[in-house]
Order: structure tokens, then sequence, then C-alpha cells
């Protein structure tokens, strides 16, 4: 991948996170942690499962060996090798295998996002798909001890899915795409 390739992957992301995740306020934790700079972005260069399956191990080494202070959330970028949603579904469900199998539940969660993501119960033209689409396969890793200790400050943070929903049923699905497609 390019410099400007790998550049331009990070600012879509970044602009994705800004319009989409803040902007429309689908993860109402996220504002504070990019204001603070305890977001690590990482973009993976490389197409090949086994390039991405290194990062992914990398990353999830690094945020067990980091403080909050220094990594309070890391993003994983994964702008080709997962494109197909299939594909990228079945990684993730290796790469939370992995996570149990260290011992890790309960410590890291993963959270997954991409361009075509679909959630079983949903009809295909929903526009609750877009509370996990973004311009690239990600994968998300979060502090679960951190997250416990925000939600129990939030209050009814049970009711972020259902108002997320309506945040983006109040526009239709081809305004969102068109919001993701427009990202820089």
């Amino acid at each position: 991948m390019s410099p400007s390739a790998y550049a331009n992957v990070e600012q879509r992301t970044r602009a994705w996170l800004e319009s989409f995740v803040v902007g429309l306020n689908l993860c109402p934790f996220a504002r504070p942690v990019l204001a603070a700079d305890g977001l690590r972005l990482t973009v993976c260069e490389s197409a090949k499962l086994e390039d991405i399956a290194s990062m992914y191990l990398q990353e999830l080494d690094l945020i067990c060996h980091s403080s909050e202070s220094e990594i309070a959330t890391s993003l994983l970028v994964l702008p080709a090798g997962l494109e197909d949603f299939d594909t990228y579904l079945h990684f993730i469900d290796n790469a939370n295998n992995l996570l149990e199998e260290q011992g890790l539940a309960g410590t890291i969660q993963l959270a997954s996002f991409h361009p075509q993501y679909q959630f079983d119960d949903e009809p295909e033209g929903a526009t609750s798909h877009f509370t996990n689409r973004s311009p690239y396969p990600m994968i998300h890793f979060l502090r679960e001890e951190m997250m416990d200790r925000v939600l129990q400050e939030f209050p009814n943070p049970e009711e972020i899915p259902l108002r997320n929903i309506e945040t983006l049923e109040a526009m239709n699905a081809a305004e969102l795409q068109q919001r993701l497609d427009n990202l820089l």
C-alpha cells in the first residue's frame, strides 16, 4: 500500500468516526476517547490473511500490555483481504475464539465493523445495519473494565441500541450509504 493510500484509509476512517460514530452519537463514549487521543488506529497494509492475523495478534498483545492511559481502545482497519462479509465474519469468529483460548474473555471485547455489515435478524434494507457499517472492515478492541466503568456512569445504557436505531431510521438507507460513500 502506498503512503498516500495508507493516509487516505486513515483519513476516511477518522472522517467516519467523526461523521458517524460521534456525529450521529452512535457511541456516546467515543467523543471523550477521541478528544483525549485515547484511540490507537492501525491500518493493516496487507491483504494476506496470515498478515492480517499476525497484525490482529500484535494489536491484541499491545492493548493487553499497555495501560488504559496509553491506549484506551484500539481500532484495526483492514482495507484489503476481508472485503467479503462472510470471510470477515469467519475471521471475527476465529479472533473471538482466540480471545477465549488465551483467557482474555472478560478482559478484551471485540466489536466488528464492515462496509456490508448485516445483522441476521434484520431485513436487508434496514437502516440498523449502519450502526456497524464502516468504510473498511475493522476490528475494535475494547477494554471490558473500561466499558463496565463508563456504562455504570451513563444513564440508561440499555437504551443506546434503541436510540441508535431511531436515529438511523430518521434517515433512509440510501442517505446513510451516501454519507459513507462521501467520506473524504
